[in-house]
């Protein structure tokens, strides 16, 4: 009996609550919770260097860039706040709006053909090809060689005398123009050699999209019958619509940037029929040691960049692709 009582004593006792999840032993936070800080402070050490890089070399540049696009700036003498001069004085500046034409033209070419024929040739690439992997090189290697190399081989190509296409038109009887001289022939000639530099990193973005789309969907259509004209518009363009945003965004701020090959082709010339904004903001800066006036250009560079980048983005509905 004394057993019994002491067994329903004890068995009638609530049992004893657990210490709350949030206090541990000693008052230490839980092992969850510091592991999580600890894994944080490893993480912002990791990163510190790139953002301690940036903060000094992206983001100063450009915070004293807008200051003094509202100073008069020449380097020798300490800049002088000026107001909005800078920009009234574009609106007069005749050869700077040549140059904002000439860039609109230039990356209008260049961009779609460009995206056109990388589309192709990715395409064509992600078949069955033979020697699939040299024709990859081929095609990528004038993206990653210097853009001067490659301006100095286009100015033999160019050459009316004795260059390729001279000697082509040679054959045909025909007399070649001058391609860089000409007021006609030299954008043509400069957005050739755009549209040529820019097709590898293209088509390289859009092979690695084309090798990541779902093969069911593909043999799902072709069960039902459908074509490969009606797959590659019905299936390959909606999911390709992410990587296509991406491209076009890229493959605008490159044409908006284009410097090299307009230094060493044509100068900006003949009469400013190739002169780009980034020409004229180095004209600005370096020639005209107008430092003030070439951050104010640079700034309406800018402001143009990212008006085109939030049009497309609208009228493309955003990154996602359908499903």
């Amino acid at each position: 009996m004394v057993s019994l009582s002491v067994a329903k004593t004890r068995s009638a006792r609530p049992p004893s609550s657990p210490l709350p999840s949030s206090l541990s032993p000693a008052g230490a936070p839980p092992r969850g919770r510091g592991a999580g800080a600890r894994r944080r402070r490893a993480g912002l050490l990791m990163v510190a260097p790139a953002l301690l890089h940036a903060a000094l070399w992206i983001g100063l540049p450009v915070v004293a860039a807008v200051v003094l696009a509202f100073t008069s700036y020449d380097v020798l003498t300490a800049p002088e706040f000026v107001g909005l001069d800078n920009f009234r004085a574009m609106l007069d500046d005749e050869v700077f709006r040549k140059s904002m034409v000439n860039t609109v033209v230039y990356t209008f070419f260049t961009v779609p053909v460009g995206m056109a024929i990388g589309l192709l040739l990715a395409l064509a690439l992600n078949t069955g090809l033979r020697a699939r992997g040299i024709f990859r090189t081929a095609i990528f290697l004038p993206q990653v060689t210097a853009t001067v190399a490659i301006a100095l081989v286009w100015l033999w190509i160019y050459n009316p005398r004795s260059g390729l296409f001279a000697t082509l038109l040679a054959l045909f009887g025909i007399d070649s123009p001058a391609w860089l001289a000409s007021t006609t022939w030299a954008m043509p000639s400069v957005i050739l050699v755009g549209i040529w530099q820019g097709i590898g990193m293209k088509m390289l973005l859009y092979l690695a999209a084309l090798q990541n789309l779902p093969k069911e969907l593909y043999e799902a259509a072709s069960v039902d019958g459908a074509s490969r004209v009606r797959q590659f518009f019905s299936i390959t363009l909606p999911l390709l619509k992410p990587a296509t945003f991406f491209v076009l965004i890229t493959s605008m701020i490159t044409a908006f940037q284009s410097f090299d090959q307009i230094y060493v082709l044509t100068d900006g010339g003949p009469a400013q029929s190739t002169t780009m904004m980034t020409y004229e903001i180095y004209k600005s800066a370096f020639r005209e040691f107008r430092f003030g006036y070439a951050c104010a250009q640079s700034l309406v560079l800018f402001v143009l960049l990212m008006a085109f980048t939030l049009v497309n983005r609208r009228i493309m509905g955003g990154t996602r692709g359908h499903s």
